[in-house]
């Protein structure tokens, strides 16, 4: 054995000698802290989120499907909470996926992260969802929505499962399409007397699909007996009525992820 004398330098060393860093394979931009994910909730059931398969706008033959920001933002909400997010699509698999918009931080760290991209190719098809399994649904964007959303008779069928199970139910932008037909026990529209908001009739003439969609949004919601807050376009509006959360546009999507973590934390409404 060495003499102490002879170990001590070593050991100074050794407390002296940085520690190298391992360098994640997607590193988070510094300051990105609405993109970290912290402990899973026990105390929550998981969110589900539900994507469109629906992949042209209409005869256009253009690509669409569901709009990226519009799920990675309200994800990144939620996953700071600890509530645990699953996928589901109308046709289950991989959705097809527009707004690929890899400049913005939230949406290329989700990209690059390999548990996100094997959760949307792989999706539940909603047609095989248990609705008691969770504490919340939510419809993401993307035109694709306005076809296979309002058609799906599995849409209604969970959304009104989830919702008189006292959970709630969120959607953005061309999400709210999914409300359009969903009734509730008494046969009542869901969305009746309730206050929300959703891609307005201006925004979609103003990029020019106002005559592609299969009907106008906003104006659809109205009709059912809700009563639509629209703001000026590409300004972010979050509507809070209750258990229904909803918001107007890409803008909106990190606000109602933030209103939906609230709900469900039963914390008072910021919006």
């Amino acid at each position: 054995m060495k003499p102490l004398r002879q170990l001590l330098p070593l050991l100074l060393f050794a407390i002296a000698a940085p520690i190298p860093a391992k360098t994640p394979a997607n590193p988070v931009p510094e300051g990105d802290n609405a993109t970290m994910t912290a402990a899973a909730r026990s105390d929550i059931k998981p969110v589900l989120f539900v994507l469109t398969s629906h992949g042209t706008k209409g005869s256009t033959g253009e690509a669409t499907g569901y709009y990226l920001g519009e799920v990675t933002h309200p994800l990144a909400e939620l996953q700071e909470a600890g509530i645990v997010v699953e996928f589901a699509s109308i046709q289950g698999g991989e959705p097809p996926v527009d707004g690929l918009d890899l400049k913005d931080a939230v949406n290329a760290r989700y990209w690059n992260d390999a548990e996100f991209r094997d959760g949307v190719r792989h999706t539940q098809r909603l047609g095989d969802v248990d609705a008691a399994k969770y504490s919340a649904i939510f419809f993401a964007g993307g035109h694709g929505a306005m076809w296979d959303f309002p058609t799906s008779p599995d849409v209604p069928r969970v959304t009104q499962a989830i919702y008189e199970a006292g959970g709630v139910v969120g959607a953005v932008c061309h999400g709210p399409a999914a409300l359009v037909n969903v009734k509730l026990a008494d046969g009542s529209w869901l969305v009746a007397g309730k206050n929300l908001s959703a891609f307005t009739d201006s925004e979609e003439r103003a990029v020019k699909l106002d005559k592609v969609v299969p009907f106008l949004l906003a104006t659809t919601l109205t009709q059912r007996g809700a009563t639509h807050h629209p703001a000026p376009d590409w300004t972010s509006k979050v509507v809070v009525d209750g258990r229904l959360v909803t918001g107007q546009n890409p803008q909106s999507a990190a606000g109602v992820g933030a209103a939906m973590r609230d709900v469900l934390l039963g914390r008072p409404a910021a919006h």
